[in-house]
């Protein structure tokens, strides 16, 4: 399994799947999860030809569990070192939730020198908190209660998260999947206690200033049923691109690569392709 060492020592596990030769997709995963829950698009853009590469965060999956360094600027660092440690170069970054902040800070940081294109999918961007300008933000208060859910029992708070809003399976009528639930929970108990913690620091950053300097195109995906990060959020997000392009999923929850899989996996080869 490939390693990546970056520079203050911390080691990354990546995959990169597909062909070496083809389109580049480098892909960024939601909280706590880590690149397994990309496994659907990874394999369906590798069999279109591309050349896929997904990290697992540090303090997530199979990476190394630093005490410090859980914040949006060492994640955009870190991912940044390892495209120029691969090469990569004309690369669509694609980020579900706190990827799609990952990835918009990678662009703020380092520049688009090397990405062409980039998605956010039910991501965090523009600003995810309520403020007095962004009253359709979620309130501070839930963010301090999830902390403390996680400090009481986090192997339980891990199975109340996806049996819920996660999926959307709280909704009426709605098939849970056992294994997704399963998943979502061996993924999130794979990352360090302390990593899952702090990430939710990092909700309340504030990309509007930088998503204002994006010179790339953008497509911004997100469902109209996301419990996790309102639909208003993402939909806000256009406003600040100067070449953005907003799809919204009727009754989408927040795990679109997950529950509507084939219909985000069009609309990244899509786009990749336009």
């Amino acid at each position: 399994m490939p390693y990546f060492t970056q520079k203050d020592g911390v080691q990354l596990f990546y995959k990169d799947w597909g062909t070496k030769s083809g389109p580049v997709v480098v892909m960024s995963h939601g909280w706590p999860l880590n690149s397994d829950n990309w496994e659907n698009q990874m394999f369906f853009l590798a069999n279109q030809g591309c050349r896929v590469v997904a990290h697992d965060r540090r303090g997530h999956g199979r990476s190394d569990q630093p005490w410090d360094g859980n914040n949006m600027d060492t994640w955009a660092d870190d991912l940044y070192q390892l495209i120029e440690h691969l090469d990569l170069k004309d690369i669509m970054l694609v980020g579900h939730s706190t990827g799609g902040g990952e990835i918009t800070r990678l662009c703020a940081r380092h520049g688009t020198s090397r990405v062409k294109k980039l998605v956010l999918v039910s991501a965090l961007t523009p600003l995810m908190i309520k403020t007095p300008d962004t009253p359709h933000g979620v309130p501070l208060e839930a963010h301090q209660a999830l902390r403390e859910a996680i400090v009481k029992d986090r192997s339980a708070t891990f199975y109340e998260v996806p049996k819920g809003p996660f999926f959307g399976y709280n909704r009426p009528g709605v098939t849970a999947s056992q294994g997704l639930i399963d998943s979502w929970w061996a993924q999130g108990m794979q990352a360090s206690f302390k990593s899952t913690y702090d990430t939710i620091k990092s909700w309340e950053t504030d990309f509007r200033e930088e998503m204002k300097e994006l010179d790339i195109p953008v497509l911004v995906i997100h469902g109209e049923d996301d419990q996790i990060v309102p639909f208003k959020v993402g939909q806000h997000a256009i406003e600040f691109l100067k070449k953005g392009t907003f799809k919204a999923y009727p009754g989408g929850a927040h795990a679109l690569p997950n529950t509507e899989a084939d219909g985000i996996n069009k609309d990244l080869w899509g786009f990749l392709n336009a």
